[in-house]
């Protein structure tokens, strides 16, 4: 058996592989059975098996990508923002449209989406499509500074951050804290914040399913101290593109958590203006955790942090803030003259510059954010030991 890499037309798309090759077979006929159950098995190109060195060990490897014509004719140059316009899915209304839809763009991703067997990519769908159904579903109060929890199930301490109280499940009280109707209350924390407790939310929720263990100790973690911030990003997730290798500015998965950077220096130094933390929730569209009800384009996305840099002032205690009203009427401005907006876009459809780097860059990232593996006997998410 040869050990060069798998002979796929692409780089990317979906891989699977195992420790044998009839462990290997096993991954890929339940894929395909979910392919074929979704009515995509006859547009997938699949890479022949070939073994692969793992270690001092040898691993079996198979590869799965959109095939090539559906590929141009869906998302020419990896633009996955059409794909439900293009296949007239609703992936509002119809959970197995949104599950097509994270599949198609895993498909004909630039790179690949590696796992070790069928059960963890079915785990990684029901995570993200876990991901976009809380996102869609979470509304914070607007306030850059301050934090608060429901008192009921949750408690602060600066050393812990917030945990929940003994005797709370997790994934109620993280509900109450992101989701209106769960609570009565919308709450006051950051986005970034708010991303951490989406992406936690959706990850207990398939734990529960299949791995009760793990579980469990998310459980006791959230009891005892917060995992946020720096530590959230190395235990939970794993990042796909780079600065050197960035990925093409309009691919996203449903579900990837994203970052878009103000590209202005000013307007930048303003607390919660740095940039802005979304999920990408499918058909072109990203969270809005202050108005819900009205997810952002791409389009909106860059009007809206372009526009920061003409909003600022010095409030009354000296500090810079931003005015969103002067935030609002210049996209509007901006929206109803299609010469600018094409201009604004040139320039913020561009990818984003390296950190303290403010000469011509856009706002779009090099790379997205998805959880880990999670599976009993696969799974790397590995909590901190008290």
């Amino acid at each position: 058996m040869s050990a060069a890499p798998p002979q796929s037309p692409h780089a990317g798309g979906i891989r699977l592989h195992a420790d044998s090759l009839a462990d290997l077979a096993s991954a890929r006929d339940h894929f395909l059975a979910q392919l074929r159950q979704l009515g995509l098995h006859s547009q997938v190109e699949i890479s022949e098996a070939c073994a692969t060195a793992a270690g001092s060990a040898r691993e079996f490897e198979q590869g799965f990508a959109l095939r090539a014509e559906l590929a141009a004719q869906w998302a020419p140059g990896h633009d996955t923002t059409g794909l439900t316009r293009q296949l007239q899915l609703d992936t509002q209304h119809r959970t197995d449209d949104l599950e097509r839809e994270i599949l198609l763009a895993m498909l004909l991703g630039p790179v690949a989406f590696s796992f070790p067997g069928h059960a963890e990519l079915a785990s990684a769908l029901r995570i993200r499509r876990n991901m976009v159904k809380a996102a869609r579903k979470t509304a914070l109060a607007f306030h850059t500074t301050e934090a608060e929890r429901p008192e009921d199930c949750w408690t602060y301490h600066e050393d812990s951050g917030f945990t929940v109280r003994p005797g709370h499940a997790l994934v109620p009280a993280l509900q109450k804290a992101t989701q209106p109707e769960a609570s009565g209350k919308l709450y006051s924390f950051s986005c970034y914040r708010a991303t951490e407790y989406v992406i936690l939310l959706a990850i207990a929720e398939e734990l529960a399913h299949c791995n009760p263990a793990l579980m469990h100790g998310l459980q006791q973690q959230w009891e005892r101290r917060a995992i946020m911030s720096g530590q959230f990003h190395e235990v939970f997730l794993r990042e796909y593109g780079s600065m050197e290798a960035p990925l093409p500015p309009k691919y996203y998965v449903p579900g990837d958590r994203l970052w878009f950077r103000n590209p202005d220096a000013h307007s930048s130094d303003v607390t919660g203006y740095e940039g802005s933390w979304v999920f990408y929730l499918g058909g072109g569209l990203f969270t809005n955790f202050w108005k819900r009800e009205q997810p952002y384009t791409l389009t909106d996305k860059c009007l809206e942090l372009f526009h920061w840099r003409h909003a600022t002032y010095i409030d009354a205690a000296g500090e810079l803030q931003i005015d969103e009203s002067v935030v609002e009427a210049g996209v509007k401005a901006t929206r109803a003259d299609p010469q600018e907006t094409a201009r604004v876009l040139e320039l913020m459809l561009r990818l984003r510059e390296p950190k303290g780097v403010y000469q011509s860059g856009g706002c779009i990232d090099s790379s997205r954010e998805h959880p880990r593996w999670v599976c009993p006997g696969t799974a790397d998410m590995v909590l901190p030991v008290f």
